[in-house]
């Protein structure tokens, strides 16, 4: 059969609407903590005079961890038995650990010197992370596991994105309400208030999909870690990791999908700023305050319309399967990026609203398809090492994101620089400049999504395969088969 063969998903596989949201909140605490730790450390700066470059540091040297914690806790969680399962103790503990740490690293006593700030926080953040991953990463893999069907794992997925989707709507306003002067004597005073109100919100929300959601295929993991269980030394723990995180770097398929989210992603977030200073210094000739309600708008129209797409690509991929959706998801948005060469012009800047929607298929489509996409990967991968590795490959995955993140944002100051640009000229600055802005600003994430196309056009498990994956699994497992 061919991969445009269509399977339909049996009753017993589908995820009640309920349970879905109920995952989809644990997007929306993920997220959340991800966008304030980001947009509130800023007040380090402007509320307690914090040198810049010591806030970047703080901002960066703690994420180093990850490489170490997130495939870590992706093993441990792998490994755990227990009468509650292997991720759902991690979630509710992590959730309410992770809520009181944040709360606390915000509450900054006043007067104290700028070293003893940068300790503190360097030693609240590095904890913070920490419990950050325990929460994240058995989350994540709790995911992979829920369902057993192709199209109901994109369902699923759709719904945590667009419940996800929403704390990146509110996390813009945080800066706002932190200089509140209705609220708070000061912006330090509002991180403090603001950093309780977003604890208590993680550890109450955050608990909810380890109460409701169960593991599908505990069961499983734990028969086919009996043998294994037999060598409990340190030794065989530590082999077994190496083991384990070789693998899961080796299986071809799971590259893929990393180096095609790094590419969609990392393309968006090399030229992320460049957008703005498009705005500003080509179509408003330098004018900031004019530009910047520009950049509010298109931001705002793509991140709205984002939300409509993650409905559209969850709909599409369930009837032409997940690879072409990502082709059709993709290809739009690239044709987004290409149009902004021809709409964002001095003549007329209604016209640079017109690529944003588009636009919003990329980043929306990639983070809707690619996890549904790791699900079909953990069961090819249980298929051929009788292990199910859902903890290593999800925070290897987004391990991988962090880190091109972090990579990107450093390479889109130095593509900056190439440019020319030069902040003292203001709307002066040469014409040699403007051209590579707006060619970096247009193609670049254009021709990285085109090679992540290239690369998933030979991701090798279509819908056909994954259900024959299934079916092989299900015989081997015999009675712990899970309908």
């Amino acid at each position: 059969m061919s991969d445009a063969t269509h399977h339909e998903t049996a009753a017993e596989d589908r995820i009640p609407f309920v349970k879905k949201l109920i995952y989809g909140l644990g997007a929306f605490v993920n997220n959340t903590l991800a966008a304030a730790i980001g947009s509130m450390i800023i007040v380090l700066n402007l509320g307690l005079g914090m040198n810049p470059a010591l806030v970047g540091l703080l901002g960066a040297l703690p994420r180093l961890t990850d490489a170490i914690t997130d495939p870590l806790m992706g093993y441990i969680s792998d490994k755990t038995r227990s009468r509650w399962g292997r991720r759902r103790p991690y979630i509710f503990v992590g959730a309410i650990v992770v809520g009181i740490i944040y709360a606390l690293l915000w509450q900054l006593p006043e007067g104290k010197s700028e070293a003893f700030y940068f300790w503190y926080f360097l030693s609240g953040s590095l904890i913070f992370y920490l419990g950050y991953t325990v929460y994240a990463t058995p989350w994540v893999a709790l995911g992979y596991e829920l369902t057993p069907d192709y199209h109901e794992r994109t369902r699923l997925m759709g719904v945590q994105n667009f419940i996800g989707n929403i704390a990146y709507m509110i996390s813009p306003y945080f800066l706002a309400i932190m200089y509140s002067k209705n609220l708070f004597v000061d912006v330090v005073e509002g991180a403090a208030s603001l950093a309780l109100i977003i604890g208590v919100m993680v550890a109450v929300v955050g608990i909810l999909p380890a109460i409701f959601l169960r593991e599908r295929f505990k069961d499983v993991a734990t028969a086919e870690d009996d043998e294994a269980a037999n060598k409990s030394g340190m030794t065989e723990v530590i082999m077994g990791f190496v083991r384990g995180f070789g693998a899961t770097l080796k299986f071809k398929p799971f590259l893929k999908l990393c180096a095609a989210t790094f590419l969609v992603f990392n393309g968006f977030i090399l030229i992320a700023s460049f957008q703005s200073y498009v705005i500003i210094y080509y179509i408003f000739a330098g004018n900031a305050e004019a530009g910047a309600d520009w950049v509010g708008h298109s931001g705002l129209l793509q991140a709205v319309t984002g939300l409509a797409v993650i409905a559209f690509v969850t709909w599409m991929a369930t009837k032409i399967g997940k690879r072409r959706a990502f082709f059709v998801s993709t290809g739009i948005s690239m044709l987004g990026y290409a149009l902004k060469w021809f709409c964002y012009t001095p003549d007329n800047p209604w016209l640079l609203l017109i690529p944003a929607p588009l636009m919003a298929f990329g980043l929306a489509g990639l983070f809707t398809l690619m996890p549904s996409m790791i699900c079909d990967v953990v069961d090819a991968d249980e298929l051929n090492t009788n292990e199910r590795r859902e903890g290593m490959y999800g925070s290897i995955f987004w391990w991988v994101v962090k880190l091109g993140q972090a990579v990107a944002i450093a390479g889109g100051g130095i593509l900056l620089n190439v440019t020319g640009f030069d902040v003292a000229l203001g709307g002066e600055q040469s014409a040699q400049t403007i051209v590579y802005m707006r060619l970096f600003d247009a193609f670049v994430p254009c021709i990285a999504s085109g090679v992540a196309i290239w690369a998933i056009a030979s991701f090798s498990i279509t819908e056909d395969k994954a259900y024959e994956i299934r079916q092989e699994l299900e015989k081997r497992r015999g009675d712990l088969a899970i309908a």
